[in-house]
């Protein structure tokens, strides 16, 4: 089978043809020329040419960037990425999935809560899971209407059709959010990140319960490669909260609540049911919630445990159910006693 990137790679053998140039014979000469007609490459000295180094923003021809060198690049990624790592080793709420339901609660969390560290893992490399377009790839997004709240409180403008509100593209309202999540100083995500399995320890609160404690997690890339190369060891990140948001099942999807199933932590799966739009969202926001210490799950992956109707490509349910998921979490870190980010007890009140 042919692969993506063998497809990208040029074929000196081959006989390239150009508009208007008929026929280019494969030659010594020719194999290195770019597909497009020779006009089109530059002078040598022109392409060689050092910069000015100095920053000026003229668009007569004279365009030219601040000086740089490649070490500077490298640089200013890995500290700040190894600075992360290194901060939200220890996080006060983990958000698993960063789709609809997963950035409103995000939202919900670091606006009410600037003092918490919100760190978010998203498998994919686009953030925004199924929010970028509407029902069957079509643009607009409906929102039923108590949720347009929240549309408003983001500034996302839209159409009121009465019981119902209509974004005229799925992607305004999840770029929005994601650009006001992304500001927030407690707010770290990891994009392409997948998580691999969910720390579980002796629950302090309630003798010979375990409780979830956290996230193991992994480059997505290396996990999908766990079957082609052994020992690609993950890491840790530590939370008294975790809220998971994984979608309904997939590749990665409830990954959360089948991992559940597979501690024995839960019995089984109730498995989602089909598609009932006018009781799926409400059953969704109000059953959010703590399904096993430490871990509380809604949106579609709620779905999957509870044997839920799914809602289709009306999206208050997801919205409403991640800021019902942030009040929920708010109230437990809350009743916690917390030491380096594990659960000691409850929290005594005078």
């Amino acid at each position: 089978m042919t692969s993506f990137k063998s497809t990208m790679q040029f074929d000196p053998s081959a006989t390239v043809t150009t508009k208007g140039l008929g026929m280019l014979p494969s030659s010594a000469e020719n194999r290195n020329l770019p597909i497009s007609p020779p006009a089109s490459v530059k002078d040598d000295a022109e392409l060689g040419k050092e910069p000015s180094g100095v920053s000026c923003e003229d668009w007569s021809g004279k365009y030219s960037f601040a000086p740089i060198k490649e070490h500077h690049v490298a640089r200013a990624m890995t500290k700040r990425y190894g600075d992360d790592l290194y901060r939200t080793a220890v996080s006060d709420v983990i958000i698993v999935g960063c789709g609809s339901a997963g950035l409103s609660c995000a939202y919900s969390i670091a606006k009410e809560r600037p003092d918490l560290k919100v760190t978010i893992l998203e498998a994919g490399v686009a953030p925004g899971g199924g929010a970028w377009l509407g029902g069957q790839l079509m643009s607009a997004m409906v929102v039923r209407k108590p949720a347009d709240n929240f549309l408003r409180e983001l500034g996302v403008p839209f159409e009121d059709e009465g019981d119902y509100v209509v974004v005229k593209h799925a992607a305004l309202f999840t770029s929005t959010i994601l650009s006001k999540v992304l500001s927030f100083p407690n707010v770290k995500l990891y994009n392409a990140t997948a998580v691999e399995d969910l720390i579980t320890v002796k629950d302090p609160l309630k003798s010979g319960n375990l409780r979830v404690a956290g996230v193991v997690s992994n480059w997505t890339l290396v996990t999908l490669a766990h079957g082609l190369q052994s020992c690609m060891d993950p890491q840790t990140i530590t939370a008294p909260v975790v809220c998971s948001f994984a979608g309904h099942d997939g590749p990665f999807g409830a990954f959360s609540v089948k991992r559940l199933v597979a501690t024995g932590m839960v019995d089984k799966l109730g498995d989602m049911r089909g598609l009932n739009m006018r009781c799926a969202e409400d059953y969704i926001v109000n059953a959010t919630r703590e399904v096993v210490p430490g871990l509380i799950v809604g949106g579609m992956e709620l779905s999957e445990l509870d044997g839920a109707n799914r809602m289709g490509a009306s999206f208050g349910g997801m919205l409403a159910s991640g800021q019902k998921a942030a009040r929920e979490a708010i109230k437990l870190y809350q009743s916690y006693d917390i030491v380096d980010g594990e659960v000691a007890g409850g929290k005594v009140t005078a």
